[in-house]
């Protein structure tokens, strides 16, 4: 046996040899001490530790820079509504008045029997929103789903003006007669003027079924040009129109194109004039709508026209009114 000498480097497994012969068989070796034999780890453990740290922190850098970008990319407004949008169609059944309430609840907006599932589209941006929609007619994504929404609000306002110019239309010819501005001959109720035929006619120059189709031909040419603004705002000022083309190109919004032609006086100045005159049109064409359906009604029980009836009314209320009319006495 050698004796053993302090720092003295042996290879191990193995028998023990000196220095000077010492072939290394393995990669661990042992440096012997006068205290303990402790081991020696290898050279490169530090440097591959420390390409394992660096791997691993550059992972989790990127891992935290992803999750920071879908967070950014979430909080977007876009996003949130293609999400809550996914969610709805998945859960045909929520309300979704929930997760997206109304722009405009406060008490400065009144409402007509509204729900929550019509405040979920109903924000208060049109004019004469009450928030009333019993059928779902202008819900995006329920009853009404089929149709545009804002084409229905645009065709209330039109349907308003044609209810407006009707309703006048019909019993101005009954007052004029009763004053005296215009020959009784002319003088007849609405529905004696040939707009319903077996109910009585005048004499026009041509006979009422000639003129109800040269009607419907000017009134479909308009309609027309009127739905060709509706697609392309403004086209209608590019079509040559008698000359007429530069007072058609409207303001670039279908329901209100304004100008010399549909706004001669230049009412609604200012935002708010405006904002008001669109109000105060919108409830008068709703009124009207009913007025003529009321002229109908009258037309069709008492035999004579909406003013006649409202002479006879004020002449004798108590044997004139609704329920002498309909026979409920």
């Amino acid at each position: 046996m050698r004796p053993h000498l302090p720092g003295a480097v042996l290879d191990f497994p193995g028998p023990l040899r000196s220095t000077t012969s010492r072939q290394p068989r393995s990669s661990h070796t042992f440096r012997a001490s006068s205290s303990v034999l402790c081991p020696s780890p290898p050279t490169q453990t530090a440097e591959v530790q420390q390409r394992h740290d660096l791997a691993t922190a550059r992972t989790l850098s990127e891992a935290q820079h992803r999750s920071m970008a879908a967070q950014a990319l979430l909080s977007r407004p876009a996003v949130q509504s293609a999400v809550s949008r996914s969610s709805a169609r998945k859960a045909p059944f929520v309300v979704r008045a929930s997760s997206s309430p109304p722009a405009k609840q406060g008490a400065d907006r009144q409402l007509w029997f509204a729900s929550k599932q019509s405040l979920s589209y109903l924000d208060g941006t049109l004019p004469g929103d009450y928030g009333f929609d019993p059928l779902g007619l202008s819900d995006p994504e329920g009853t009404g789903g089929f149709i545009e929404p804002k084409w229905l609000a645009y065709g209330e306002v039109i349907n308003g003006r044609f209810a407006m110019l009707g309703a006048a239309g019909a019993i101005a010819p009954e007052v004029f007669g009763k004053l005296g501005i215009i020959p009784p001959e002319t003088a007849l109720p609405w529905f004696k003027t040939g707009v319903i035929p077996p109910a009585g006619t005048y004499n026009y120059w041509a006979d009422s079924y000639t003129l109800f189709v040269f009607n419907m031909a000017l009134m479909g040419f308009a309609e027309h040009r009127r739905l060709q603004d509706w697609y392309n705002p403004g086209s209608m000022g590019k079509q040559y129109f008698l000359g007429l083309e530069k007072f058609l190109a409207g303001s670039g919004d279908p329901s209100y194109p304004g100008g010399p032609l549909f706004n001669p006086l230049g009412f609604g100045k200012t935002e708010k004039e405006m904002n008001e005159l669109k109000l105060k049109e919108i409830k008068n064409g709703r009124l009207a709508m009913l007025a003529i359906l009321g002229y109908f009604i009258q037309g069709l029980v008492t035999g004579v026209g909406p003013f006649q009836n409202l002479l006879d009314h004020l002449s004798d209320p108590v044997n004139n009114n609704v329920l002498t009319s309909l026979k409920f006495h």
